[in-house]
Formats: structure tokens, sequence, C-alpha cells
């Protein structure tokens, strides 16, 4: 992995306006990564829309750490859901192609 790939914390909490503590407490939750690069904890650039939603999550509607990690398990199972969707009805149109 790239550090170029890395966006330092102390950068997110200016940009978002919010306390390291908050991203302590999502790693803590196990919702996102913390990778440590020269004594400065970083998160991977393609978590940064997850990153955004976290944030909506919690500040526009007010949700604890808990219920943002429910949101995005639902979220989750819900992507699972449309892939095997998709997988089902692509075995169905080949069988009724025949």
């Amino acid at each position: 992995m790239e550090t170029t790939d890395l966006i330092p914390l102390p950068s997110l909490c200016t940009h978002y306006k919010l306390e390291m503590s908050f991203f302590n407490a999502l790693n803590d939750y196990g919702l996102i990564e913390l990778i440590s690069v020269e004594k400065t904890y970083c998160i991977h650039q393609d978590k940064i829309a997850d990153i955004e939603k976290m944030i909506r999550l919690h500040q526009e509607l007010q949700l604890n750490f808990e219920g943002i990690d429910t949101v995005f398990n639902l979220l989750n199972k819900i992507e699972d859901l449309k892939s095997e969707l998709i997988t089902t009805q692509n075995k169905l149109k080949r069988f009724e192609d025949l």
C-alpha cells in the first residue's frame, strides 16, 4: 500500500471539524481501519465515502456508534442481496433462452 493513498487523521479532523475521538471511536467499533504511518494515524482514501456517510449519520440523524454500525451492516447486507439477485436473474435468463 502506498502512503500517497493515505489521508492523515489530523487533516480529516480539520476538514470535517471533528475531534480525533470521533475517528478513534469509529476504529474501536471496527467501522474504520486506522493505519499508523510515522506516529500519525491515517485512513485509506478509498474509505472517505464511507466516512462521510458515517459523519452524516452521526451529525444529521444523531446516531450513536452502535447505530452507525447497525446501519452499515444493513447496507452491506442489502448490497449482498442485490448482487445475489442479479446473479439469480442472469441464471434465469440463461434458462429462458434455451
